[in-house]
């Protein structure tokens, strides 16, 4: 279901197709209803909010909506939270739990807030304790929080990078939270200087902690999308292709990344629920990203990369189920669980239908 064109200034403009087939594996959605979840993903490459769920009659429901660069998200309480090209959106749940819209979506996300940010290579988001919105500003290399005057607020930025000024030097990208709180950040190299980071995108990815500042794991490659979890730091290794986990137990230099599984993509976007790690593959951009450990790893496993989620169990560290992506649509950037939720449906700000959307809150006249 599309419904605006990444093209499209006016709210009467017709939607562009984007030629895209999906595919799933036998017990995909079976396990989404088991666990009561749906999922919600993002392609900055297409400018697509997707949501996964189960249709009334027990099938996939793929429901689509334009975000312009689609990037990080953070679910919260009934809130949607996500980072785009140039705004901040806070998408709130507006079905009851009786509700059901177009007789078969239970829920239903509507953009009743949005900040302006202004283009800052937002990347991953987060919700503080008490509200206050987070996000990692990549090309100011730094965790800025919204402000209701200016494009953004410096929160913390790591020790190496020199100032807070429009350049993108160590592609900070990943911010994990713990206990309402900015905990272990993700970045690609120590640069501090303008693009320095792709010179390092083999084997200079960090980890950093945000309350010591201090460096966690290195030797990583275009690590992204740290996760706390069952007392376990979380990472993608990207330039490799693996899901693993860092052992803060351990002391320097003895600390290292554990792989857990390899993927066939450049593994963006890790979520977690029950014993389940749902992992986003995007298509390497050979032209930007050649080189990496990945194209060794994919040719000896004779496999093609593909774009999609795979949805790992964390006891046999196998791909159990998979949701993929084929056509034109090859990057994704996250991946975030929606607990609860069967079958769900998003609006954007740039559709006529949104105009419509007209509810009430509770009141008492």
């Amino acid at each position: 279901m599309n419904e605006a064109n990444e093209n499209m200034q006016p709210d009467d403009a017709k939607p562009v197709e984007p030629a895209a087939k999906y595919s799933i594996s036998g017990g995909f959605v079976s396990l989404l209803t088991n666990l009561r979840i749906s999922l919600a993903v993002t392609s900055y490459q297409s400018g697509r909010l997707y949501m996964l769920g189960h249709n009334p009659k027990g099938g996939l429901m793929v429901n689509e909506q334009y975000f312009q660069k689609a990037m990080g998200l953070h679910y919260r309480d009934g809130v949607l939270y996500m980072a785009t090209l140039a705004n901040i959106y806070r998408m709130r749940n507006i079905l009851r739990p009786s509700e059901v819209m177009d007789a078969q979506f239970t829920d239903c996300f509507v953009p009743r807030t949005t900040h302006l940010t202004g283009v800052l290579d937002a990347h991953d988001i987060g919700v503080t304790g008490d509200d206050r919105i987070l996000f990692v500003n990549t090309r100011y290399n730094c965790i800025a929080e919204v402000s209701d005057t200016h494009a953004f607020k410096p929160r913390w930025k790591p020790r190496f990078i020199s100032s807070i000024v429009a350049e993108d030097r160590c592609h900070l990208n990943g911010m994990a939270m713990q206990d309402g709180r900015p905990r272990y950040v993700t970045a690609v190299s120590k640069s501090d200087t303008i693009d320095g980071w792709r010179d390092r995108r083999a084997d200079g990815g960090i980890v950093i902690d945000v309350e010591t500042n201090e460096i966690v794991c290195e030797g990583l490659s275009m690590p992204h999308s740290p996760r706390l979890y069952q007392g376990k730091l979380w990472v993608l290794n990207s330039g490799t292709g693996e899901l693993g986990w860092v052992d803060l137990s351990m002391p320097e230099p003895s600390r290292r990344f554990t792989p857990v599984v390899f993927c066939p993509g450049f593994v963006r976007g890790l979520a977690f629920h029950d014993k389940f790690a749902f992992v986003g593959l995007s298509k390497p951009r050979y032209e930007r990203f050649e080189g990496l450990e990945l194209d060794t790893r994919l040719e000896q496993a004779d496999s093609e990369p593909w774009c999609g989620v795979q949805v790992i169990d964390l006891n046999s560290g196998s791909c159990v189920q998979w949701f993929r992506i084929d056509g034109k649509i090859g990057e994704l950037y996250d991946v975030e669980v929606l607990p609860g939720i069967g079958c769900a449906r998003s609006y954007g700000f740039l559709t006529k239908d949104v105009l419509g959307i007209i509810t009430l809150d509770d009141h008492d006249l």
